[in-house]
């Protein structure tokens, strides 16, 4: 398989697009008719002719000026060229994004001129006459999004192709002989873009790491972390310098801190868990009130800036949590060890410590340094037995020692005290416009293979709730406190919901009879509440859970607070989760800084690290998205040939997705598949109608389906239509 080279352009009648592309490269040199002839591989006298009328054109039209007779620049400042982001489709085509339109301008597939998904581009903007849609062409890549690609390497006799499955990198990428290292034909690997030569097809690269065969369980795992550019592993000098940590307790430590070992604590926890980042303690005060603790594992203690540790942790930002692993942001030492609040062990913390009324109001608070002495250790099953029976002896089959025990009386009663008072909490925050998204979590019951041998759903039951509402009131009372004296802070923040996806979200919810108030901002979370409870324990719950979440701004971290909107907080920040979340290691540093008297931060530069926090979440949430959809896949292999009743997700001009009721697995019924009539897609009844029937299968229709092919590499599932649902 030899490149293609693009042959030269013949009797075409309008230069000027490529003109306008050739002047834009270099805006500070003047070109001739023949420096273009020769830059467009022209020589014939028509074609010369063709390019002298089209400049004449463009200067007479002012998009270019003649600066000198016969040589032409282009003007440098023109309003017809914009800087902006590509968004790909899956067709090869794109959409130019810039806030400058109110649409997205369409670039067609010979207009990409070398960009790339997300690339950050300079576009020549063309029919912006009104009635007309604007389309772009890309005149220069300013800046590339990613040059890493993870696919799977064809190789030839002298050099070797890699493709990727990602269906909006619209090119394989062209390896030379020499730059191809270990692989193997047919292994996957991740390769980084070197070069696009004017001529070339497509890019050139080589292979930086060869991550294994296609399908293996290790291989597409890695796969994903690379696609993403996540790391897997910290390099080994980080690891030592992360062993090398004095984690001992120290009296002369304590001596700083707030002594809390005599006050009753405990942790709640997943069952599973290995860091335990938060710990809550209970004390009853003689006035009849609370003191409640909110401790936090005291990172920044160990974490110094400026170390190579705290570089690595920065650079990650986050912990991802796959579906069959956990790639921490700190090394086991310290995310398992040194700050993990462990049962029965003296650790440093944060803390929020506030005393609460009987009617959870905040009487009083308290922020700073803290030892403290974990008195239990709690799954979420644990203590929801405890607050649904009252009883205090937790049976085997919940227990995570694996025997049952007795718990003392003191840790049952602050336990349902707390769950107590955490209610009357999230009922406040209801009331004040909160929206409540407990949508399903899919999670898999793993071999040690890491094989799937089942599905289940995680549900928020009242004992995740405890837990939520006092790391809630934590991190809005601690934005609160800084915030309020104006000082620079890393907050996180919500915007109000994007107003045309919830007027699309209407209308699809309005096909299974419900509707969504748009009076005003309280109003329409009152709408969004009462929808979640109305379509809970319902076969269409999972597809309006999922599109009410899409119809939400996206929660990040910023320096300058708008609130959050789906919280209900005018202040809100992320103080609980510091192994786990850089920005909680910020918000910690900060916080000691004002509370020893420090003035205002740079806010440029947090806002810098605001936004490299917010976009490796983004990576993250996409791995993790995928590592389910790859699990979802690979348990689907293992039962092709049985019978699935679906909901329909989605339906496209294409065919119709179908989400499985029992695993909430997702798959494609391609339109073709549908044997029992001759299906057209109806745009405005977002079904596909049959041509002699008129029957009709539309957004939550249930059906009854098998797969046909699961793709691991691609984590994709396609399914046969069997028969509708009676």
């Amino acid at each position: 398989m030899s490149k293609k080279i693009r042959k030269p352009i013949k009797n075409e009648k309008d230069f000027s697009s490529k003109i306008l592309k050739i002047l834009s490269q270099s805006p500070n040199k003047a070109f001739n008719y023949k420096q273009i002839g020769a830059k467009l591989e022209l020589d014939d006298t028509k074609s010369r002719n063709e390019i002298i009328k089209d400049l004449k054109i463009l200067a007479a039209s002012k998009k270019i000026i003649e600066s000198e007779p016969g040589k032409y620049l282009v003007k440098a400042v023109s309003q017809d060229y914009y800087e902006g982001t590509i968004d790909m489709t899956s067709r090869k085509t794109a959409y130019f994004i810039c806030p400058d339109f109110a649409e997205d301008v369409f670039i067609p597939t010979n207009n990409l001129n070398r960009a790339l998904d997300k690339d950050k581009v300079k576009v020549y903007v063309y029919n912006r006459r009104k009635g007309k849609r604007p389309e772009g062409e890309v005149i220069e890549v300013i800046e590339r999004n990613k040059t890493e690609f993870v696919g799977v390497i064809d190789i030839q006799a002298n050099f070797a192709f890699v493709s990727t499955a990602n269906p909006k990198m619209y090119t394989d990428i062209f390896i030379p002989k020499d730059k191809i290292g270990e692989a193997e034909n047919g292994d996957v690997v991740l390769v980084t873009i070197e070069d696009w030569p004017k001529r070339a097809d497509s890019p050139f690269g080589s292979v930086i790491r060869v991550l294994g065969k296609p399908g293996e369980h290790n291989t597409e795992i890695h796969a994903i972390l690379a696609e993403y550019g996540l790391p897997s592993d910290f390099p080994v000098e980080v690891e030592v310098y992360a062993q090398k940590i004095d984690t001992s307790i120290q009296e002369s430590e304590i001596a700083k801190r707030r002594d809390m070992r005599d006050t009753l604590t405990f942790t709640i926890d997943p069952k599973d868990a290995k860091d335990f980042d938060d710990a809550l303690s209970f004390k009853k005060l003689e006035n009849g009130n609370y003191e409640i603790g909110i401790h936090i594992a005291d990172v920044s203690y160990y974490l110094e800036e400026g170390t190579i540790l705290d570089d690595e942790a920065y650079q990650r930002a986050t912990s991802v949590y796959l579906v069959d692993r956990v790639v921490p942001m700190l090394p086991e030492v310290l995310s398992n060890f040194a700050c993990s609040l462990r049962p029965n062990e003296e650790k440093y913390t944060f803390s929020a410590i506030f005393e609460v009324s009987e009617n959870a109001q905040v009487i009083n608070q308290w922020f700073g340094r803290t030892v403290i002495y974990s008195d239990q250790r709690f799954a979420y099953e644990e203590a929801q037995y405890i607050i649904e029976t009252k009883d205090n002896t937790i049976p085997v089959d919940i227990s995570i020692t694996g025997e049952s025990y007795v718990v003392s009386d003191e840790i049952t009663q602050a336990t349902l005290k707390l769950d107590e008072l955490a209610k009357i909490l999230r009922k406040k925050r209801m009331a004040n416009g909160a929206i409540s998204f407990d949508k399903v979590e899919v999670k898999f019951n793993l071999d040690e293979q890491g094989e799937p041998e089942g599905v289940y759903f995680k549900v928020s039951k009242d004992a995740n709730h405890l837990i939520e509402e006092f790391m809630l009131l934590a991190n809005r009372k601690v934005a609160e406190y800084i915030g309020k004296q104006k000082k620079t802070f890393v907050y996180r923040i919500h915007d109000e919901p994007n107003e045309d996806k919830l007027i699309a979200m209407a209308g699809v919810i309005a096909k299974f009879g419900y509707k969504i108030d748009f009076r005003n901002k309280g109003d329409i979370s009152k709408s969004l509440n009462a929808l979640m409870e109305e379509v809970n324990g319902k076969k269409e719950q999972n597809l309006i859970d999922t599109l009410a979440i899409r119809s939400m701004s996206k929660a990040k971290y910023s320096t300058e607070n708008i609130g959050h909107y789906g919280l209900a907080f005018d202040y809100y920040s992320h103080f609980t989760s510091p192994i786990r979340r850089y920005p909680d290691v910020m918000v910690h540093r900060l916080l000691q800084y004002y509370l020893d008297g420090g003035k205002s931060v740079d806010e440029e530069i947090y806002e810098t690290k605001c936004l490299h926090c917010s976009n490796m979440e983004g990576l993250a949430t996409n791995a993790e998205r995928d590592s389910i959809k790859y699990m979802q896949v690979k348990y689907m292999q293992d039962h092709q040939d049985e019978e699935f009743l679906g909901v329909i997700s989605g339906v496209t001009e294409w065919g119709i997705y179908v989400e499985i009721v029992s695993n909430k697995c997702e798959g494609m019924v391609r339109i073709r598949e549908i044997k029992d009539d001759y299906y057209t897609f109806d745009e405005k009844q977002y079904a596909l109608v049959g041509a002699t029937s008129n029957s009709i299968l539309q957004l939550g229709d249930e059906i009854y389906v098998k797969v046909k092919n699961a793709d691991l590499v691609k984590k994709q599932l396609d399914f046969h239509f069997l028969r509708r649902a009676e």
